[in-house]
């Protein structure tokens, strides 16, 4: 298939300031071949490939020691301005977030016809026709209504097929894809994972594939390679790789994403590997059921009844405006100390269900009790005393917390809002007792958000929810954008307060593997309405719909 590489790293040290990020790393891409590197956040995965594009930022960053050679070409030597011929023509890159590396001011269009101008002499005319043809080749819908939209009008699967067709526009040598699916949905990310190798089969091109999912690279990779602070820790065949990892930090890799086949009463993490501290108990199906029975037997502690939301768009001056219903007659019960899970597709209304249930955005139509009153109908003064009962975990740590003030502060904030306990002593005895709680010291009272890595932001964020003390907690895709490893502890630390405080969880997730380990119950949404509701267990076994069999197929399940 391919021997001769056509890239070397060899003893590539990087160093940040007086700090060394990268340590004394060598690897090879051959022709052809698609080479996946696999590696938690601060591994060192992207730091390593922005190297090979000259793209480290200037004055903080340097290349201590070591070598990238491209076709007999030490790309380390090279100036500005001999790297502006080889960035985007002969090696290229598809990032991580299509939305911030797309101009929001241009069409996608004009962005791809960009490239081409810079690096071909094609006319005008042949620069439109080979865009429109690459967007046909990265299957865009309407390849030219994507031609004249700008970025904010298309979704986000197909702002990563506009940078998939950048990055390819001039048939480049190698691509390098930065965690290219990482935001998608599991059937978006699947398709744009078979488009990937389709392209690199039909342009016998070479690929570096960056992700932090194992089991996402052994559907794509001939290849991989394990990043651990800046280590190369294993590298090999995939194959060899999935069935006998040599190091325990590829072994937690593998083993810290929810199986769909048992349920474990706690996911292993890295420091169990290291540790050697790794639990085997899982939860039987009698023990389920059990809970199940406990749990049914009392009234519902949450109602959802013919819920609906419609938002209206104008258009134009003179044009009716048109509706468009987000979510469409849901009907569902919620019990004390149950979990139910909601998942589904961008777009299908999962959130906006969990914001009408937060009365953070009024539902249209229908009726939401809960503890038998219906709450659509609260005053003002209701809806805040409510507020400390029914709570939100978000999806982004980082932009929920106030950057200004300290994250012991953040967390007292809402109790003395709620006038809990009786002084602000107590108050902050308490936040220290919760940070405990979630895993973090007291020393961590007084720092601000952005000296907290992404997997402590949201433990900030679970403390903050909690310290209210409520009975509901809607999780908003509140584990979604953290390393697998991480995840692992976050869920683990949620299945904990939920033990110790009898919460109950509503957990929003486009993620199925995530869903069906944390859920009692299961409700899949999809276009506003619900396909499915019923056992979590029972759902993934046998699913009734095309809709949730397409979900479940599209889990990256590993070799």
């Amino acid at each position: 298939m391919h021997k001769k590489p056509i890239l070397t790293v060899k003893d590539l040290t990087i160093s940040f300031g007086n700090n060394e990020v990268i340590h004394n790393i060598s690897y090879h891409l051959n022709k052809n071949e698609i080479l996946g590197i696999v590696g938690e956040s601060g591994s060192g995965k992207s730091v390593s490939s922005l190297a090979i594009l000259g793209l480290l930022p200037k004055n903080i960053s340097k290349i201590s020691s070591g070598s990238i050679v491209y076709n007999n070409l030490n790309l380390t030597t090279l100036s500005s301005k001999k790297y502006q011929n080889i960035r985007g023509n002969k090696i290229s890159m598809i990032f991580q977030e299509p939305m911030s590396s797309l101009n929001p001011s241009m069409t996608c269009g004009k962005q791809v016809e960009e490239i081409l101008f810079q690096h071909t002499n094609l006319s005008k005319p042949e620069v439109k026709a080979e865009v429109i043809s690459l967007f046909e080749k990265v299957k865009l819908p309407e390849p030219q209504r994507v031609f004249k939209s700008y970025p904010h009008e298309i979704s986000g699967g197909q702002k990563q097929r506009v940078m998939i067709a950048m990055a390819i526009a001039c048939k480049p040598d190698i691509l390098i894809a930065d965690e290219p699916t990482t935001a998608l949905d599991v059937t978006v990310q699947k398709d744009i994972i078979k488009l990937l190798k389709t392209l690199q089969e039909e342009t016998k091109m070479s690929v570096i594939f960056i992700t932090h999912d194992l089991a996402l690279i052994s559907e794509i990779a001939d290849r991989v390679l394990v990043m651990y602070k800046g280590n190369i820790v294993e590298q090999g065949m995939v194959s060899n790789i999935f069935k006998s990892p040599k190091h325990n930090y590829t072994k937690a890799l593998i083993n810290s994403r929810p199986s769909l086949d048992v349920r474990l009463k706690v996911l292993p993490t890295i420091q169990d590997y290291l540790n050697d501290t790794i639990s085997t108990e899982i939860i039987s199906n009698e023990q389920r059921k059990l809970q199940h029975k406990n749990i049914y037997s009392k009234p519902p502690l949450l109602e959802v009844i013919n819920v609906e939301k419609t938002y209206f768009s104008k258009s134009g001056w003179f044009t009716k405006p048109k509706a468009f219903k987000a979510v469409n007659n849901i009907s569902f019960k919620l019990y004390e100390g149950e979990t139910l899970g909601l998942v589904g597709e961008s777009g299908c209304g999962k959130s906006t269900l969990g914001n009408a249930i937060l009365q953070l955005d009024k539902a249209t139509a229908g009726q939401i009790l809960y503890n038998g009153v219906d709450i659509t109908k609260l005053s003002k003064t209701e809806i805040k005393k409510l507020r400390k009962d029914i709570q939100i975990i978000f999806q982004d740590p980082y932009s929920s917390l106030n950057p200004r003030i300290p994250v012991g502060e953040a967390i007292m904030e809402p109790m003395q809002v709620h006038n809990l306990f009786n002084s602000d002593k107590e108050r902050k005895e308490k936040v220290v007792e919760i940070l405990n709680k979630v895993g973090l010291s007291e020393d961590y009272f007084n720092r601000y958000a952005h000296e907290f890595s992404g997997g402590q932001r949201q433990r900030i964020g679970i403390a903050r929810t909690i310290a209210l003390q409520p009975k509901l907690i809607v999780c908003d895709e509140s584990v979604s954008a953290l390393d697998i490893s991480v995840q692992a502890q976050v869920l683990n630390l949620l299945n904990e307060l939920k033990e110790d405080f009898g919460f109950t969880y509503i957990f929003i997730s486009h993620d199925l593997a995530v869903v069906k380990y944390m859920s009692d119950q299961l409700l899949v949404m999809n276009q506003g309405q619900i396909e499915e509701l019923d056992d979590a267990d029972t759902i993934y076994n046998t699913p009734k719909k095309d809709y949730t069999k397409k979900l479940i197929h599209a889990i990256p399940k590993g070799l």
